[in-house]
């Protein structure tokens, strides 16, 4: 009977002590767990700055305004400026003579704090009969200036041009096409 109460307390002791490392000396669940954690917080983070059917209206003065729509949205911080990254992008500026112009991209980047946008990958231009295809358009809301380059070919009822840049005033409509070299041209094909 002594020996099998000594039995019993040596394998309680060393079910004691297996218990005790388990629990003091064993971290590598733990930060496993902690791990998966982490990672499960930080895809939730960036999940949550998705955003889906983004539509931002900005009335630019009394008579102008700003529209712009996205299928789907990411909000980041560079330099401590909010942007949002945007992707399938739609614009809608409306001037004083309320004939819209309409801006279709790819992608766009764009400035919460002074609504200045770069609208990227097929660009697409749209105002009354007119149309400008590129690569690339930036958007300066407070020049009223978008400057479209990379690729540039705008279609009208008149024809047809060939540049690398154009550049528009969004109050006046003015139109300034030129090229990068000057001793280039600018190619028109009247219809």
């Amino acid at each position: 009977m002594k020996k099998v109460v000594q039995v019993t307390l040596v394998c309680l002791a060393i079910f004691a002590s297996y218990i005790f490392y388990k629990i003091y000396f064993s971290d590598t669940d733990k930060i496993i767990m902690e791990q998966e954690t982490l990672n499960d917080q930080l895809n939730q983070k960036t999940e949550n700055n998705l955003i889906k059917n983004l539509k931002y209206e900005i009335k630019l003065n009394q008579n102008n305004q700003y529209i712009i729509t996205s299928d789907l949205s990411e909000l980041v911080y560079i330099n401590n400026n909010e942007i949002v990254k945007m992707q399938k992008v739609k614009a809608v500026i409306i001037g004083q003579d309320n004939i819209p112009l309409v801006i279709i991209s790819d992608n766009a980047e764009y400035n919460k704090i002074n609504h200045n946008t770069k609208f990227r990958n097929n660009v697409i231009i749209t105002y009354m009969s007119n149309k400008i295809f590129s690569d690339k358009l930036d958007l300066n809301v407070k020049n009223n200036l978008a400057k479209i380059f990379e690729n540039v070919r705008y279609v009208g009822e008149n024809g047809k041009i060939t540049s690398d840049n154009i550049k528009i005033n969004l109050l006046t409509k003015k139109i300034d096409i030129y090229m990068n070299d000057e001793f280039n041209k600018v190619k028109v094909n009247k219809n």
